[in-house]
């Protein structure tokens, strides 16, 4: 009985650090989504939430990490609920990476609406962009709870959508520049935006990773798309 008493609280510890993941999470979802509305709205008010609200993101990643390292020295985990404890550590920490990036979009929507150096036509493949890696988000955080590898490979997949579309920016930007050397300041300010959002999504596909070395136990970092489609469809 005391054996399965243990065994009871240490899986409500675990549970409990999973839900405070997808807590972190919910809150960097929130964070991009104001981030590219203060671009498109110019909402200063709203970009100065979005930077004050970074500490709240950093505060849940200290506070998780703590509580993993916490399981650790006390419960001792080994195989499944070490993988556990493992790729929390390493979600979190890119979540809280995505915070940042979502901070960066904020502090350059300030700059380009003070300063008045807007490309428009450039704002519609920035929501885009924005729209796809918010979805990888979404998806591999979905992908961790349910610990389903099929969403996982979706967000490889889509990574490659972002990637994609930030090459097209960067080269519309630089004919920009090249005939119109006046540009150039509101080009490279579009540039830092949409590196931002290619971040998130790289940082959304290594959390897809994780949740790949969560089920099955294989490292899948640093493998061809091909290879990563085939880990994600086969069951073993």
């Amino acid at each position: 009985m005391a054996n399965e008493h243990i065994s009871k609280k240490f899986d409500a510890e675990l549970e409990g650090v999973r839900s405070r993941v997808l807590q972190m999470g919910g809150l960097v979802e929130q964070q991009i989504v104001r981030a590219m509305e203060c671009l498109a709205l110019g909402d200063m008010a709203m970009a100065d939430k979005v930077i004050a609200d970074d500490h709240l993101v950093n505060a849940l990643e200290v506070g998780i990490d703590e509580d993993c390292v916490h399981i650790i020295a006390k419960r001792q985990p080994a195989a499944g609920d070490l993988r556990m404890i493992m790729a929390v550590v390493k979600t979190i920490t890119d979540l809280e990476r995505i915070g940042d990036e979502a901070q960066k979009i904020a502090r350059m929507a300030k700059l380009i609406h003070a300063q008045d150096r807007r490309l428009s036509t450039r704002f519609a493949e920035l929501r885009y962009a924005s729209d796809v890696a918010l979805e990888m988000l979404n998806t591999a955080l979905d992908a961790f709870a349910r610990l389903d590898i099929s969403a996982a490979g979706k967000v490889v997949k889509q990574d490659q959508i972002v990637d994609e579309q930030f090459r097209a920016i960067l080269r519309q930007l630089v004919t920009f520049m090249m005939e119109d050397p006046r540009t150039i300041s509101a080009a490279i300010d579009v540039l830092f935006i949409a590196k931002a959002i290619e971040r998130i999504g790289d940082h959304a596909k290594n959390m897809s990773e994780y949740v790949v070395y969560l089920v099955k136990g294989k490292d899948v970092r640093h493998i061809t798309a091909e290879e990563f489609e085939r880990e994600t469809s086969s069951p073993d």
